[in-house]
């Protein structure tokens, strides 16, 4: 029988690893992100949302209000670092809005 090389680490640890070997930082960071629009923009904003994706440091909103949009465009800096502070980590650059 192998003996077991690391018995004592704490579980948030061996996630962490889980998660890194495995290669899916990307995929929570998504729903990450997803929750975290969800949460700080509210219901007003969420209501008229069709998809947020995250693709490398660029975030994608798709919007079906092009008043909401004009809008949402003015406070790009703003949103992004509300967003970032959120997360708990600089993940997003650039928001793009369709």
């Amino acid at each position: 029988m192998s003996k077991r090389e690391n018995e004592h680490l704490p579980i948030s640890q061996l996630l962490k690893t889980f998660v890194k070997d495995n290669k899916l930082e990307a995929g929570l960071d998504q729903v990450e992100v997803r929750e975290a629009w969800a949460q700080l923009m509210g219901n007003g904003v969420v209501n008229y949302t069709e998809s947020v994706n995250l693709q490398g440091h660029k975030l994608h909103i798709k919007l079906t209000s092009s008043v909401l949009r004009e809008e949402l465009s003015y406070g790009k800096e703003k949103i992004i670092a509300m967003l970032n502070e959120h997360l708990g980590k600089v993940l997003i650059k650039e928001i793009y809005l369709k």
